[in-house]
């Protein structure tokens, strides 16, 4: 989501990567089997976009009812499947790819549905948009506390620093 929407990160306007770029930096995260599906997929950019812009307003929810609401639609537009998979010294676990038209919308099956089960453990509060000034990115947090309010150190770094400043001030 971050690679490809438009928006502000760490206080400067950003521009979402161009498709061809979003579709190898998103390939370039993944194992290299399921990066060798995702990148043949010939508008597999637009399509990454498309999946990105889906996810936002569940990172934009005010409660939620509001992100259970869009999850739900979204898990069926998506249609996640779960099986199970025994993925490279891991135990067999679950994954829930979807029927998509393409391998992109399969796997935004199996994002919605980690959201979901993200929501379902914590509530919403675990996900959201990066709270620094001038920064919309989106961040998921797995901390143990369930701390996380910023998209990346960086951020967190910069709203210290904005805070320690107005202490100095202050007193």
């Amino acid at each position: 989501m971050n690679l490809a929407l438009d928006g502000q990160s760490g206080g400067r306007a950003y521009a979402g990567l161009t498709a061809d770029a979003l579709k190898q930096a998103f390939a370039e995260q993944l194992n290299p089997s399921m990066s060798k599906r995702v990148l043949p997929v010939i508008d597999g950019g637009a399509r990454l976009r498309s999946v990105a812009t889906d996810l936002g307003p569940v990172f934009e929810a005010a409660t939620d009812e509001t992100a259970a609401a869009t999850l739900n639609h979204l898990m069926k537009r998506y249609a996640p499947r779960p099986y199970l998979v025994a993925d490279v010294e891991q135990p067999y676990h679950l994954h829930f790819h979807g029927d998509g038209e393409t391998i992109i919308e399969a796997l935004a099956a199996e994002f919605v549905v980690s959201l979901a089960l993200l929501m379902d453990r914590f509530g919403s509060r675990r996900f959201g948009r990066c709270h620094a000034n001038g920064c919309d990115r989106a961040y998921i947090d797995v901390t143990r506390n369930g701390s996380k309010l910023y998209c990346s150190d960086a951020c967190t770094a910069r709203m210290k620093m904005v805070e320690y400043r107005a202490r100095l001030r202050k007193g």
